[in-house]
Parts: structure tokens; sequence; C-alpha cells
């Protein structure tokens, strides 16, 4: 099974994270926020993603270091569970619905790290106590550490909680799928660099 665990401790935050890339959706997950845990679980279960996550931030100050820590330690993570990458399928797409939001997702487990985070959340700044501005640090984070080239877009959406959330299960979809095991070319890298 491709597995990682991570723990990252600094001054602001103390991370510990299990990681099985082939599980079943099974989570347990707090990092301090009760909305960021529920789009985390929505990526654990939607991706098929077995996830413990917990950690213990300075949100006494904000909640900006945990979901950029979050984001960075589950990102190192996956890059740790996914080795050399031999055999994956590299590249993941989804446009997913989630009632009247439209969120078009894609990744390319490339070896090279960028990010198009085009979500707008409007008139509202805060989904429960968790600022929107903090979704794009999150991503930024992750694919700095596990480099990808990842593209996220809102086409539609009027409910908040439905275009984040449909953001989440749309990345679920994508991961699933790019780092999901190529049966015709389990032992070849997907790539003809020879590294990725």
């Amino acid at each position: 099974m491709r597995s990682a665990r991570i723990e990252r401790k600094t001054n602001e935050t103390d991370i510990r994270i299990s990681l099985a890339l082939d599980g079943e959706g099974r989570y347990e997950i707090n990092t301090g926020n009760g909305f960021f845990d529920h789009m985390l679980e929505q990526f654990a279960r939607h991706g098929g993603f077995d996830i413990e996550l917990e950690c213990r931030g300075d949100v006494d100050v904000d909640f900006h270091h945990s979901a950029e820590d979050c984001g960075i330690a589950l990102g190192a993570a996956f890059s740790e569970a996914l080795g050399d990458k031999r055999g994956i399928r590299r590249y993941g797409w989804a446009a997913l619905p989630m009632d009247e939001a439209l969120i078009l997702c894609a990744a390319d487990l490339s070896g090279r790290s960028s990010l198009n985070f085009d979500v707008s959340f409007p008139d509202e700044y805060r989904l429960g106590d968790f600022d929107c501005e903090l979704f794009k640090e999150f991503f930024l984070a992750f694919t700095r550490a596990c480099p990808m080239s990842l593209h996220v877009k809102k086409l539609y959406g009027e409910n908040n909680h439905h275009v984040a959330e449909g953001v989440f299960k749309a990345f679920a979809k994508v991961m699933a799928q790019a780092v999901g095991i190529d049966p015709g070319r389990a032992d070849r890298l997907p790539t003809t660099k020879g590294v990725l």
C-alpha cells in the first residue's frame, strides 16, 4: 500500500498526518476548524484516501498558519506516498456539480508547481469561522509540497458552502484519478523525460 506519515512542527503549528493513497475514504481529522475539517473529510471520502490528520495551531492569532501548514504537510504526504510516481496516470480532471455550483478542476503531477485558482466567494468573507481567502493558501501550499500543475475554476455557483464543497470534491476526484495506477503501464513513468 502506498502510504506516508508526516510530522511537521513549527512555532505556529504541530501537525501529524497518516495517509494511505489506496484506501477506503476513512478519516479522522481535527484541524481546529470545523468547516475546514468538513472540507478535508470530503476530500478523503470522495478521493478514497485514508487520512488521519491532527493539527494544533495558533488559532488564537487566526487560522492562516494552520490552513497553510496543513496544505504543506498533506502535500508532503502525497509526495512521499507517490515515491518515483512509476505507473501513475499522472493526469486528472473533473467537472463536478454541487447543487447549483459547477467546479472545473484539472491536475498534472508533473513535478513542477503551478496553481491557477479562479474561485470567488462573493458577499461572504467566512464560511463558519473559516476565512474564504485561505482556500487558495491551502492549495498553493499543497502544490508546492507535492509539485503539480493544478487548475481550479468556478463555472457557476451562488451558495458559498456549495462552491467550497464542490472544490474539495472535485480536487478529490482529480487526485484519485491522477495518482491511480495505470494497469497497462504499472512499471513505467508517464513521461519521456525519465523522471517526474
